[in-house]
């Protein structure tokens, strides 16, 4: 009975123990639309404040991107399996995001005209590679669940593979939008690229 009781504790201070953990991932995921809200609440956005939102949403949506990208990876290679736990919910982070910074560049910089919304889509390279990649991230975000890997089998996997293509989107959009300094986006091609040499390299020595 003892030991029963003893084991049932334990189990307990593990379950707790990870709702604690996810609780605090899923806030500092939210840290940054909260902070941004609040500066704009307060009146804390600059000169250009229509642009601040869009161009900080938008970040923070391939940030979320980026880790998801990451999190395989790291623990292929070092073992770090913690992440992995929480990989479907920065993936969903990054589509949230990216929902966020469509409705902010709709609302505030195109203002809800079907006319310009329509040119916008058609006509602008980089809106169209951006668009292109929310469209990508959609079925990623609706088949995140267990149910969903369930019901699609071996399929599920070789449908969340355009999350690559969609990243490879989103750096293009990102880059287009470049009207002065590159460094930024040099950095983030770099890390993509890391990344993505990461997994091909694991890829090879599996065939080997």
């Amino acid at each position: 009975m003892v030991l029963i009781q003893g084991l049932s504790q334990r189990l307990g201070a593990v379950r707790w123990g990870w709702i604690l953990q996810w609780w605090l991932v899923f806030l500092a995921a939210m840290a940054p639309f909260a902070l941004l809200l609040n500066s704009a609440l307060n009146n804390q956005l600059g000169a250009d404040p229509a642009k601040t939102i869009v161009d900080e949403l938008g970040t923070w949506a391939m940030n979320f991107l980026w880790i998801t990208l990451a999190i395989t990876p790291a623990r292929r290679v070092i073992g770090w399996r913690k992440p992995l736990l929480f990989r479907r919910m920065m993936g969903l982070y990054a589509f949230f995001y990216a929902v966020l910074h469509l409705l902010a560049v709709a609302t505030f910089i195109l203002g809800w005209r079907a006319d310009l919304i329509v040119r916008e889509v058609s006509e602008r390279p980089y809106v169209i590679a951006g668009f292109a990649a929310f469209l990508l991230l959609i079925p990623l975000a609706v088949t995140s669940t267990r149910g969903w890997q369930a019901r699609l089998g071996r399929r599920w996997r070789t449908l969340h593979l355009l999350v690559f293509p969609a990243a490879l989107l989103v750096l293009l959009h990102f880059v287009w939008l470049i009207r002065a300094s590159y460094a930024e986006a040099t950095f983030y091609t770099i890390l993509l690229a890391f990344l993505l040499g990461i997994r091909l390299y694991i890829r090879g020595r599996r065939r080997y």
